[in-house]
């Protein structure tokens, strides 16, 4: 289909490269100012529904946010150094 249109665009290079902005920025025209419009109801992106309860097994009561370790204050315990675990550059062998 490209290659059909790219025939069919008159005037050599120049016409074609123009020719297919022009193309292009119609089609864009088109899809923005006619069928988004058109499309728009018939998408469910309005349709928001915000409830105090999620409904979602392990969300907190009020939805608000909570502390994983339950423990306020306690810093979480990391399973590696993250001091050591960087090790020195090594020189080569000469």
């Amino acid at each position: 289909m490209y290659s059909w249109i790219w025939r069919k665009l008159p005037f050599g290079l120049p016409g074609k490269l123009i020719g297919s902005v022009l193309l292009a920025t119609a089609t864009v025209v088109l899809l923005w100012l006619v069928v988004f419009p058109w499309a728009e109801p018939l998408l469910p992106f309005d349709d928001v529904q915000v409830t105090q309860d999620s409904g979602v097994p392990g969300d907190a009561p009020g939805g608000g946010l909570t502390d994983p370790t339950g423990l306020p204050g306690e810093e979480e315990e990391l399973p590696y150094s993250t001091e050591t675990n960087n090790a020195p550059p090594s020189t080569p062998n000469r």
